[in-house]
């Protein structure tokens, strides 16, 4: 509450102070209050009276300042209105009421306290000609300074100049000012109006004087940079008037050399046209301009480019032959494919070059073969690999509006490779993917068809370039995987995996002298056993191609070395032992053919990613409901072939002596080991059959069978895939007789003749023929169901040895 006194009203209020804020009477402003203590005193206001004391403190960093770093004199002020904003913050709008000076620190907790005077000023008297010239002096220089600093509104200047209590104009006018925090606090602090006036005459002046300075340097900085325009402007008219004159004595030299280079190169007429325009943009612009290094980046791609510049073909088909037979064992296919592509063209010439695609797994040489098609037909080769490709720009190119834009991999390719009927190797042609930055794939439609290439336009170059001499051939390891309109436009040569035998050969032949080489060791002094090989092949690699088997006899040579430069030997002769003891335990194990012929348990085939391999099949029954079990992480497809041998087996029960009711009566157990490798296909449908077949009749399936095939539910064989590699693996087990397919007949003639000579292979269309051979006899009509197992033999002794006592 206020307590009077003779000349002034003294109060005792709470304080907020403030940072980088000076308020003064009768100035209306909102700000926002974090503090804690600021909080509660503006709380304790509100209970009394709303009546707070304001003052700035001196360093606005300052967290909690003590009282010596708060201002003595500040307003009285009255609160309007509080607003809480989120995160525990109060947005104050407050009024200005009285000038006043605290005379006494009551408290600084819980919030700051203190005894305020007011301090009244006298009024002005406005008829006095000396304060009517002081107001008129102060509203001009602040005109002035809104004009000058252009922060301040027509409005606010328009409502200062019509301000009518003189005493209030120094306090408008400095909050307005953008001014230091320690300049204001002294206008607040001069009791005496007109001394006020004067000291914001004074400040308003050197304010002015400052922004003039500062106008005054930003006029002749934008002149500098006219200037700079002004005399690049001359430059380009004082060539133009050199080149008028003849004078080409200061002509750019540069822009010569593009000319010479663009008259000599063998461009068609509409590139020409094209790199001229931009030659001629070139030499408008000024050297350090960012365009012109454009410019000249694309003339330098359009120069490099071998328009016309092809290398001279060989066509020698028996020189072919021999690099191909030199470089690569087996690919009979793919070589023939090569050299039927060299007659024809030796025949006709023009003809446009195939897109030749090498499917296959990883290892087997697809890569490989491309390098010695390119030496047998002397071309350029280059490699493009274009997995995990997914923007477009990358096949297109980038237009030339962006930044760093660059042109497409097949134009970078034929750059590369200097000609413009080379040999590119598009690898991996089934990794490429899209994204939102578009389908790299439809733009290999291009590319890739032989009607459309001949005018490929990269959106770099933005002129046609001629791709119709050149031969692509691409490789990928799943063709299912290329998009269908692009598989189209290809020539698709499967290549499967090794035989054990090829591998031997390419081992022997290729990577045992090229592993020597690379060790600095030659066949003296080390020489591989054909045992020894045999050994690494079979037990020390499980794969479709030789990659591992190069790796491991590089193991096996970097091991004999170290014990030649121990002087443990003079030379090594490696062993079908020495590989054990350089390798360590065999990794790879395979199946082996049954000793005996058993009830319930058929050997199938699979196809791997590493080739073949044997799969058998177990089927157990027990008494129960008619539950089918199925076991060993088997897939959704052969699920459905083991559901579908069930119902085959229900339609022709009476045929083969099964109770017709098996289902009803019998739980059927059906396990594919190993369990813990997921398994899955239609192949094993008449292997599940024969089986379970078996395990109902109680007659065992003869050892030395394998098979494999589709089955349907009416019994009919249906054909598969990766017969030469299930094959294959069928013989390596000691499986003697194969059943396969009838409609797989055309395959046979791919499995090796030495293999064919050793295993019968038994073509088959109905169920009924795959257990003919299957079993070792052949099933009674209506004979009672048998199993293998002890527990149902247990179940039938029981019922035997009570209908006998009966």
């Amino acid at each position: 509450m206020p307590k009077q006194s003779k000349k002034n009203i003294t109060y005792s209020i709470p304080m907020l102070p403030l940072r980088g804020i000076v308020v003064y009477p009768n100035m209306i402003l909102h700000f926002d209050v974090g503090r804690l203590k600021s909080i509660k005193s503006i709380e304790e206001a509100m209970l009394n009276e709303q009546t707070i004391f304001l003052t700035a403190q001196k360093d606005p960093n300052t967290e909690e300042p003590d009282f010596d770093e708060i201002n003595t004199f500040g307003t009285i002020a009255h609160i309007k209105q509080l607003l809480r904003l989120p995160g525990d913050t109060i947005r104050v709008l407050v009024e200005g009421v009285q000038r006043a000076k605290i005379i006494n620190f009551v408290a600084n907790e819980p919030f700051y306290k203190v005894d305020v005077m007011q301090v009244n000023s006298k009024a002005l008297q406005s008829g006095r000609s000396d304060i009517q010239a002081l107001c008129r002096q102060v509203i001009d220089h602040f005109e002035t300074y809104a004009k000058l600093s252009g922060k301040i509104s027509p409005d606010a200047t328009l409502s200062i100049t019509n301000i009518n209590d003189l005493s209030r104009l120094p306090d408008v006018i400095a909050s307005n000012l953008g001014i230091s925090i320690e300049l204001k606090q002294m206008i607040l602090e001069e009791l005496s109006p007109k001394r006020r006036l004067e000291k914001l005459l004074d400040i308003l002046a050197k304010e002015n004087e400052i922004l003039e300075l500062e106008k005054s340097i930003t006029f002749k900085v934008r002149q500098q940079i006219d200037k700079s325009q002004k005399e690049y402007y001359l430059r380009e008219q004082i060539k133009a008037i050199q080149k008028e004159l003849g004078d080409s004595a200061d002509t750019t030299t540069e822009i010569d050399e593009y000319r010479d280079r663009i008259e000599k190169a063998s461009f068609s007429e509409d590139v020409r046209k094209k790199a001229l325009k931009e030659l001629d943009r070139l030499a408008r612009m000024h050297s350090s301009s960012a365009e012109s290094g454009v410019i000249r980046t694309y003339l330098d791609t359009l120069l490099d480019m071998p328009w016309e510049k092809k290398t001279e073909e060989k066509l020698d088909i028996k020189y072919a032959s021999e690099i191909l037979d030199r470089d690569h064992y087996g690919l009979e296919k793919v070589k023939e494919r090569v050299l039927e592509y060299l007659a024809v063209r030796k025949m006709k010439n023009g003809l446009h070059g195939p897109i030749l695609c090498f499917a296959g797994p990883p290892g087997v040489g697809k890569t490989s073969i491309a390098k010695s098609i390119a030496e047998a037909l002397n071309r350029s080769y280059v490699r493009m690999s274009l997995g995990g490709v997914k923007d477009e720009a990358e096949i297109r190119g980038h237009r030339r509006t962006y930044v760093g834009s660059m042109p497409g991999r097949i134009i970078n390719a034929i750059r590369q490779a200097g000609s413009s009927n080379p040999i590119i190797l598009l690898d991996e042609i089934d990794k490429m993917s899209s994204d939102f930055r578009g389908d790299p794939a439809s733009a290999m439609l291009e590319v890739l068809d032989a009607e459309q290439n001949k005018d490929f336009r990269d959106h770099y170059l933005e002129v046609p370039f001629d791709l119709s001499d050149v031969m692509f051939i691409t490789t990928a390891n799943y063709k299912d995987a290329i998009p269908r309109p692009l598989l189209d436009r290809m020539e698709v040569i499967d290549i499967s995996g090794y035989t054990e035998e090829e591998k031997l050969n390419i081992a022997s032949k290729y990577l045992v002298p090229k592993q020597l080489k690379i060790h600095g060791a030659d066949n003296k002094l080390v020489r591989f056993d054909q045992s020894a090989l045999r050994e690494i092949v079979v037990h020390y690699t499980k794969e479709a191609g030789v990659r591992n088997l190069e790796r491991q006899i590089a193991t096996v040579v970097r091991k004999g070395i170290k014990k030649i430069v121990l002087g443990e030997k003079s030379s090594l002769r490696i062993t079908k032992n020495t590989v054990k003891n350089y390798l360590g335990a065999r990794k790879f194990l395979y199946d082996k053919a049954s000793e005996k012929d058993e009830i319930g348990i058929v050997r199938g085939l699979a196809w791997t990613y590493a080739g073949g391999d044997t799969m058998p099949i177990e089927v157990n029954i027990m008494p129960g409901e008619g539950q089918l079990e199925l076991t060993g992480q088997l897939g959704d497809v052969m699920k459905e072939s083991a559901r579908i041998a069930r119902s085959y087996i229900r339609s022709v029960a009476e045929e083969y002596g099964i109770d017709k009711d098996f289902h009803k009566k019998f739980d059927i157990h059906i396990h594919v080991p190993e369990g813990a490798i997921p398994k899955d296909g239609p192949s094993a449908g008449i292997t599940i059959a024969t089986a379970m077949i078996s395990a109902l009749t109680g007659i065992p399936a003869k050892k030395s069978l394998a098979m494999t095939g589709e089955i349907t539910l009416r019994g009919k064989v249906l054909p598969i895939g990766g017969l030469k590699e299930k094959v294959l693996a069928a013989h390596r087990a000691g499986v003697d007789t194969i059943l396969l397919p009838y409609e797989n007949k055309r395959n046979i003639e791919d499995i090796p003749e030495s293999v064919r000579k050793e295993v019968r292979l038994v073509p088959v269309c109905q169920m009924n023929e795959v257990i003919r051979y299957a079993l070792v006899r052949k099933p009674e009509a209506k004979k009672p169901v048998q199993a293998h197992n002890n527990v149902i033999l247990n179940h039938a002794v029981e019922e035997a040895a009570v209908s006998l006592e009966n």
